[in-house]
């Protein structure tokens, strides 16, 4: 029960890999703050922590919004007294296009809610971990971020960024006793590979199945990622064992990327 007695956050939680995380902190002993835009995902969620024997939080969330974020992190700290791990999950596909295609608009959305929510995350929960000299932020990046996808240019940027900013957070961070990572995911398996599959294939003129095969056959393990496997390098990261290590980007992606 590497989580026993902890207070963790964990955003985008209604399903997806956002679920699965917040299922396997549960299982370690964690209490949960489930948030996101939709509430009757977030409570789906929430029976299954409750029938695990933990609590969950259920606070909806609109992360590209300063009030929204501010109004969620008071809720959560005034709920359980205090946040151990914020688990910075959300984020959207974006647009899915050749760069000189896409609208301003659409770049803009896909960067407020996959970097600027997770600014704004972390900006609402630090003050009350720098003031305990503890705690930890683990952010969900992507290895597009570092390999590239046809049409996914704002993804991609985006998910770099992450990288950029959770190094520089670790080490504003570090003389509070705070850690912070990232984990870069492979093509998880679920709902959202697939819209990125079908993306691929309608905008590239090939088949699903070959756009699916590329995403696997490049890896040597030549398989997609289970959401499991993100969600238990996420406990070893927020858990004591990974004690001395902060500011690293943690590739889970069936060794498609490697640095």
């Amino acid at each position: 029960m590497t989580m026993r007695d902890k207070v963790v956050v964990v955003t985008g939680a209604g399903r997806g890999i956002g679920r699965e995380l917040a299922l396997a902190f549960a299982r370690e002993g964690a209490d949960l703050v489930l948030t996101s835009r939709t509430e009757s995902a977030l409570q789906e969620t929430q029976a299954m922590i409750e029938e695990i024997g933990q609590k969950g939080l259920v606070v909806t969330c609109d992360i590209s919004q300063p009030d929204s974020v501010r109004d969620m992190a008071g809720q959560s700290l005034a709920h359980y007294g205090r946040v151990d791990v914020l688990v910075n999950n959300s984020g959207i596909g974006g647009v899915s296009s050749v760069m000189w295609e896409i609208e301003p608009d659409d770049w803009d959305e896909t960067f407020d809610i996959n970097v600027k929510g997770t600014y704004l995350c972390c900006r609402a929960f630090l003050p009350a971990m720098i003031e305990r000299r503890s705690g930890n932020i683990v952010i969900i990046g992507s290895m597009t971020g570092k390999r590239p996808l046809w049409g996914r240019s704002p993804y991609a940027a985006g998910k770099m960024a992450l990288v950029g900013l959770a190094r520089t957070l670790a080490l504003e961070t570090g003389p509070y006793g705070i850690r912070v990572n990232v984990i870069s995911p492979g093509a998880v398996e679920g709902e959202r590979i697939e819209w990125v599959i079908q993306q691929q294939a309608e905008g590239r003129g090939i088949t699903p199945e070959q756009a699916r095969t590329e995403l696997a056959s490049g890896s040597p393990l030549n398989r997609l990622v289970p959401a499991s496997d993100v969600a238990a390098a996420a406990l070893y990261l927020a858990s004591d064992r990974s004690g001395s290590t902060t500011g690293e980007d943690l590739n889970v992606s069936a060794g498609l990327v490697s640095y």
